[in-house]
């Protein structure tokens, strides 16, 4: 572990990510199926742990892991995302300023290598929030985000999972896995964000937007309650303003980011058959990350250097 898991001097700082929540069944290999995921995760987690003992601020921190995670082939963001049901790839991001509220995201864009720099991007820019399709590849294009050609990101997987999905006449596969990433941060001074990056279902179609680039559905930070990243069936996060509502019961409803978080999850999705999960950190470090299916691929590291990389409900 290049960092030692240990912050440095008195100052707090705490980091999670997710790699997507989802109805897994653990095969008679699950060690040596998980541990790519693993491995992955906790690389996105050391880099991330790195820059906020070298004082980076929380948006560049989530920002940063989030294209680690974009990267690999393993998650559905980026790299790897899933295909439309005309066999394009579509992605959206988002990330937000605690701090400031600040917020910049992208919908339905084609050919960015990293969609959450390009969310970023629009978040320093600050004369928007959210830009999508053609208007957000066109100020990528304006800002120097780096482009891939489409065979980098689609691998034989997703071919084979659209295959499946068209031939079975579902939207996504039975909602086997929501492999969204995300991460929350609290940095040295203080500050909290969140950033969200997904390619969204498998076989959508009409250019289908889900939570993760919504600001206080699927991606939420506000440095006076939590940051907040989601994974699941996004319309259900955006029915329920999932993000956003876990702040107001902290900020309104005086409970804890445990108590919120749970509510939400356990109690209010649940109930509605409304699959997934979330990751939230507050202002004192604090990590909570329910989820109602049987799997949430997480890894944190809290404010006492304490590591913890899972995929499993036990």
């Amino acid at each position: 572990m290049a960092s030692n898991g240990k912050p440095s001097g008195r100052r707090k700082f705490a980091l999670a990510l997710h790699g997507g929540a989802g109805m897994l069944r653990r095969g008679p290999n699950a060690t040596g199926t998980e541990l790519p995921y693993r491995v992955i995760m906790e690389q996105a987690l050391d880099h991330g742990w790195i820059l906020l003992e070298q004082g980076a601020c929380a948006c560049d921190c989530v920002a940063e892991v989030i294209k680690i995670l974009e990267a690999a082939p393993l998650f559905n963001a980026g790299r790897g995302s899933v295909l439309t049901s005309d066999g394009r790839i579509e992605m959206d991001a988002a990330i937000m300023c605690g701090k400031t509220h600040r917020a910049g995201a992208v919908a339905a864009v084609e050919g960015v290598r990293h969609p959450i720099e390009l969310a970023y991007r629009i978040l320093l820019d600050d004369r928007f929030v959210l830009l999508s399709g053609n208007g957000a590849r066109a100020f990528a294009e304006q800002v120097g985000i780096d482009f891939a050609d489409p065979e980098w990101f689609i691998t034989e997987h997703r071919i084979q999972e659209l295959s499946a999905a068209q031939s079975a006449g579902e939207i996504t596969l039975d909602h086997e896995k929501f492999g969204t990433v995300g991460a929350v941060a609290l940095d040295c001074d203080g500050n909290l964000a969140a950033g969200t990056s997904t390619g969204g279902l498998t076989n959508k179609s009409f250019g289908r937007v889900g939570d993760s680039p919504l600001i206080g559905c699927g991606t939420y930070a506000d440095n006076e309650t939590c940051a907040v990243s989601c994974t699941g069936y996004g319309e259900h996060f955006i029915r329920h303003v999932v993000a956003h509502d876990l702040a107001s019961r902290m900020r309104y409803g005086k409970a804890s980011l445990h108590e919120a978080a749970d509510a939400i999850i356990y109690q209010r999705l649940a109930p509605a058959k409304a699959l997934g999960g979330l990751i939230a950190i507050d202002r004192k470090g604090n990590i909570s990350m329910p989820f109602n299916t049987n799997a949430l691929f997480r890894a944190t590291r809290d404010t006492k250097g304490k590591t913890t990389v899972a995929i499993f409900d036990s």
